[in-house]
């Protein structure tokens, strides 16, 4: 698949933009802050339905305006498509010219994997960034997933609600019962699901490492959750039960899933250079484009955010070998010379593309 057309209007700092994209290599580049990120940010916004750095979406309009306009023409293998969000004092979004009510009707229509220099945050921070990234990685190929993560989440806070009417109003702990069931429910969906995906990324990630690193790293990945199956799950909340009512809130769950990255043995976020974190991160990515292919037939469009300064010369040259028959979008400070791929350069100047 890839992305033919897009359109702006008072999205960030651009007031009108069209691009027409090469449907293989785009390289965006130009000087920080001049709106190359923006341009990423507006096809995920398409594919997802959200960005993936702004907290607020007013935060997407121009200054001084008061709406703002994506619009994708993209092409798939079997059909064309259009999405369109307006964004004002709220969102809303259209699929080939209708409005949909839930965010989940347009995911798995674009699909994309990006890669910006905040990604090796994903295994230096939390739990919670390491679920952020399967999240998106499953829900644009399975968007069931969203729903049944929202039911969790939002079941999750009711449960969440009831403990502390039972620490500060003393209510009955008989109804935990009813929350639990539906909770274990939910949970087990979620947990399915990202158990087969991370057994998708075992199976992928160990060669595609070697070929990066020239065989010099392992990597082996594991998933940690505190849910095995529904009956196990049901004991842990209820042996949790007592601290769950201390704290006001449930400190069992899916909601704390994590998967760990070893190379060579060593957890890398613990003991792994920066160098280290930068592949495991770039083979994870790697291993979900591949994942994409596998599940739809076809390469996900990839976006690379600032990407050479990320890595040194051998691994970007490493990388681009296992890049083709990709739409490939590249935003970067200097300009580069494409050589005998075929692509198209851009340059982005104050929110103006020439």
């Amino acid at each position: 698949m890839y992305i033919k057309k897009i359109k702006l209007r008072n999205f960030r700092n651009y007031k009108e933009q069209e691009i027409n994209f090469n449907k293989n290599i785009n390289i965006f580049y130009g000087d920080n802050a001049q709106g190359k990120t923006n341009i990423l940010e507006s096809i995920f916004m398409c594919a997802m339905g959200k960005s993936f750095r702004a907290k607020k979406e007013q935060e997407l309009i121009k200054f001084n305006e008061n709406n703002s306009l994506i619009e994708i023409e993209y092409q798939k293998i079997d059909r064309t498509g259009t999405i369109k969000i307006e964004i004002s004092d709220k969102k809303f979004i259209f699929l080939n010219g209708i409005k949909v009510k839930k965010i989940s009707e347009i995911l798995g229509n674009i699909n994309v994997v990006i890669f910006s220099p905040d990604d090796i945050n994903i295994l230096k921070n939390g739990p919670a960034s390491r679920r952020k990234f399967l999240d998106i990685m499953i829900s644009q190929l399975r968007p069931l997933y969203v729903y049944n993560l929202n039911l969790y989440l939002k079941t999750l806070e009711q449960r969440n609600n009831y403990l502390r009417q039972i620490k500060f109003e003393k209510k009955s702990q008989d109804l935990l019962d009813i929350w639990d069931e539906k909770l274990a429910d939910y949970a087990e969906n979620v947990y399915n699901y990202r158990k087969e995906f991370v057994e998708k990324i075992v199976k992928k990630i160990g060669k595609i490492h070697n070929e990066i690193t020239e065989k010099k790293e392992n990597i082996n990945i594991y998933y940690v959750s505190e849910f095995k199956d529904k009956n196990q799950f049901l004991e842990v909340l209820k042996k949790s039960r007592e601290i769950d009512i201390q704290k006001g809130y449930t400190t069992k769950g899916i909601h704390r899933d994590d998967f760990i990255v070893y190379i060579n043995e060593k957890q890398v976020n613990v003991y792994g250079s920066q160098g280290q974190n930068r592949t495991a991160i770039l083979s994870l990515k790697m291993s979900e484009i591949e994942i994409v292919f596998d599940e739809i037939g076809e390469y996900p469009v990839l976006l690379l955010d600032d990407f050479m300064s990320e890595l040194d010369k051998s691994r970007i040259n490493n990388f681009i070998k296992k890049i083709n028959d990709i739409q490939v979008i590249i935003t970067c400070t200097d300009k580069i010379d494409l050589q005998n791929l075929s692509g198209s350069v851009f340059k982005v100047q104050n929110g103006k593309i020439n």
